[in-house]
């Protein structure tokens, strides 16, 4: 089985088996909804809520192995959580606490991975949010593969609807450019 995919499984179980509320983002959801890239580890939001991390956090901790020394320390300062599948796939487990996060946990879905087993992730929409508001380089090409992907059956009111307030949270520079970038992808002009 392909390594991330093995990893996703195993970081799957553990939070289901702990009754976590998760979903994959990043590449395994790429994988899913745009253009299968290569991806080299597994990102997945884990809804906390603000000021209840430290249960999760150790329930997490107790399953997989820290990557880094103190990874609590960093997960209760950045809410990331730095982990390794036992494969040696690294996860960084975003704590989720956003209403935004909240709503894409719950409209996530399982993908079908072969062999009878899938992995949760995060709708299309969803993922184009995570996206344009992360907007490096590499997302850019990710969100255009999605829309390439997805085309009509992808509900662009819902992403301009759970990305707009995102974006207030940004300087007004940066979320001009994400604006002026993601309509680019909408009208196919980037690809021009």
């Amino acid at each position: 089985m392909n390594p991330i995919f093995a990893a996703g499984l195993e970081v799957e179980g553990i939070c289901r088996a702990a009754k976590l509320r998760f979903c994959f983002i990043g590449g395994l959801a790429v994988q899913r909804w745009g253009q299968p890239r290569m991806t080299a580890d597994v990102d997945l939001t884990v809804i906390t809520g603000f000021g209840s991390e430290q249960p999760y956090v150790d329930a997490l901790l107790a399953a997989l192995r820290g990557r880094i020394d103190d990874a609590k320390s960093f997960a209760m300062r950045y809410r990331t959580l730095l982990v390794v599948a036992k494969n040696g796939v690294h996860a960084d487990i975003s704590l989720g606490a956003m209403p935004f996060e909240e709503r894409a946990v719950a409209r996530a879905s399982a993908f079908a991975i072969g062999g009878g087993s899938s992995l949760t992730t995060c709708s299309a929409e969803d993922l184009v949010v995570h996206k344009a508001f992360a907007a490096r380089d590499k997302d850019w090409l990710d969100v255009q593969g999605i829309v390439v992907r997805q085309g009509a059956a992808l509900e662009r009111d819902q992403i301009w609807t759970e990305l707009a307030p995102l974006l207030d949270l940004r300087d007004p520079d940066t979320s001009a450019t994400v604006t002026r970038r993601l309509k680019a992808i909408f009208t196919g002009e980037s690809r021009r």
